[in-house]
Order: C-alpha cells, then structure tokens, then sequence
C-alpha cells in the first residue's frame, strides 16, 4: 500500500528502530511508548487488521506470537506482558495495518 505507513517502514522508506525482522515480519520500537518496554509487530504482508486474518494467512499471526515469545524472553520480561491489537476504527486503530503492541517491563494495570 503507497500509504501505508508500516509498508514504508517494511519498506525502508521511513527510519524506525528496529527490534527484529525475518521474511514475514518486522518488530520495532514504539514512538511513543506507554510501557517501559514497547513494542510492535507486524506481518510483512499488508492485512489492514485482524478482521482481514484468513485460513490462507493465519499461520503469519502464529508465527508472529512465536516472535514475540522469543523477544520478551530475550529483553527480559517473559514472565509477564500485554500483546494488544486494535481492529478498526470504533476500536482506535490508527494505522490501517494489521499490528501487535507488547507492552511490559511494569506491573501493568487490570481491564476491569
């Protein structure tokens, strides 16, 4: 998608700090984290969000939690953490691409 923000990051065109990339997905650092540890994940495919998930690309989304499995792990708080995705706008998903937050490093507050 031309734009597309998280394509042009895919793509090179806009700087991020990258945490993680592989041939199906990057991971990168929020711009303005709400945790001390912050962080995005997304397909490389542009799916506009998970109500666009499918039999044929569900394995991305499999394969993106075993990602963030290993990356807790490796920046230390595997023990506990929040993975967050917003589908659409009544929801406040602002980039139209299918996108995982993980948020942790704190004792994050309850949804209740």
């Amino acid at each position: 998608m031309n734009d597309c923000v998280f394509c042009k990051i895919i793509a090179g065109e806009i700087p991020s700090k990258k945490l993680y990339e592989d041939e199906l997905c990057l991971a990168f650092y929020d711009i303005a984290p709400l945790a001390p540890q912050h962080f995005l994940v997304i397909p490389k495919e542009h799916l506009t969000g998970a109500n666009r998930i499918n039999e044929e690309n569900a394995a991305v989304v499999g394969h993106i939690f075993a990602v963030i499995t290993k990356l807790t792990a490796v920046l230390g708080f595997s023990d506990g953490y929040r993975v967050v995705t917003n589908c659409g706008d009544d929801a406040g998903q602002t980039v139209k691409h299918l996108h995982f937050h993980v948020l942790g490093g704190k004792q994050l507050g309850s949804f209740n």
